[in-house]
C-alpha cells in the first residue's frame, strides 16, 4: 500500500512540507510505492530506502531546504560552467545541487561503478541501491587493503579520464561492496575543466592517503601511488 502525505508527517523533523509534496509527486509518478526506513539522517541530507512497485529497493536522498550550508554549496557550484547562470537564492541553490549530483552520476556511471540515478525532483534524488545496502568503507575495512586501494586509484583515474573529479572522496563516500569500491555522494563533483578541479583532486588523493595509512605502511602507500600517478 502506498503512503500518504499524512503518513509521512510522522517524520516531521525530517521532511519539510515542501519535501512532502515533492515526495508525494514522485510517488504518484510511479518511481516508488513507499519509503521503508531511514539509512542516514544528516544535517544537510536524509537518505531513505524505498520500495518500488516491482518489489525492488531503491534510495531516496532528500536535501534539507532549511539546514543546508547554502554559502558552501554556492561556492562549489558557481565554478561549474553547467550552472553559470545560477542565482544566489537558497531554494534554487539546493535544487541545482540536487540536479548537479544527478548529472554527475550520469557521467560517472559511463566509466565506473556508481549508484544508477533514476530521477530527481527539486531537492530529492532517486537512485539505485548498492547492496543491501553495501557498507561504507569506514565501517567495513577491506580484507586486502593494498588491492582495494589499487582499485580505488584506478577508479579515480577512470573518472578523471571521463572528465570528472569526485571532490569529496573519503572513507564515508566509498562503499565496500564485496571487496569492490563503489563511489557515492557526487554532489561536490566537478568537471576537470573547472578552476577548482585540481585542488579538489589533490584533496581526494590526500584523503585516501590519510585513511589507508591506518591499514598500510606509509612507504608502501607511496609506492602504490607511484604506480598510478
Amino acid at each position: 500500500m502506498t503512503q500518504t502525505k499524512e503518513e509521512w508527517k510522522v517524520f516531521k523533523n525530517v521532511f519539510s512540507e515542501f519535501s512532502l509534496r515533492s515526495l508525494f509527486k514522485l510517488q504518484t509518478e510511479g518511481h516508488f510505492e513507499e519509503l521503508v526506513s531511514p539509512i542516514m539522517i544528516g544535517k544537510e541530507a536524509n537518505v531513505f530506502s524505498a520500495i518500488t512497485k516491482e518489489g525492488d529497493t531503491i534510495i531516496v536522498k532528500i536535501y534539507r531546504l532549511e539546514n543546508c550550508n547554502f554559502n558552501k554549496m554556492y561556492q562549489y557550484i558557481r565554478a561549474d560552467p553547467r550552472f553559470a547562470k545560477l542565482k544566489r537564492q537558497k531554494r534554487d541553490i539546493v535544487f541545482a545541487w540536487t540536479q548537479r549530483e544527478y548529472k554527475n552520476l550520469m557521467v560517472a556511471r559511463e566509466a565506473i561503478n556508481v549508484p544508477t540515478p533514476i530521477t530527481f525532483k527539486n531537492n530529492i534524488l532517486v537512485m539505485e541501491m548498492i547492496g543491501d545496502p553495501a557498507p561504507m568503507l569506514k565501517d567495513c575495512r577491506p580484507d586486502d587493503a593494498e588491492d582495494f586501494l589499487k582499485q580505488v586509484l584506478e577508479t579515480v583515474q577512470l573518472l578523471k579520464e571521463k572528465g570528472l573529479v569526485h571532490g569529496d572522496l573519503s572513507e564515508f563516500n566509498i562503499l565496500n561492496e564485496n571487496e569492490k569500491p563503489v563511489f557515492i555522494d557526487f554532489s561536490q563533483s566537478t568537471l576537470t575543466k573547472t578552476p577548482n578541479a585540481k585542488d579538489l583532486y589533490d584533496r581526494d588523493l590526500e584523503n585516501l592517503k590519510r585513511f589507508f595509512s591506518k591499514l598500510i605502511k606509509k612507504d608502501r602507500i607511496e609506492e602504490i601511488f607511484k604506480e598510478f600517478f
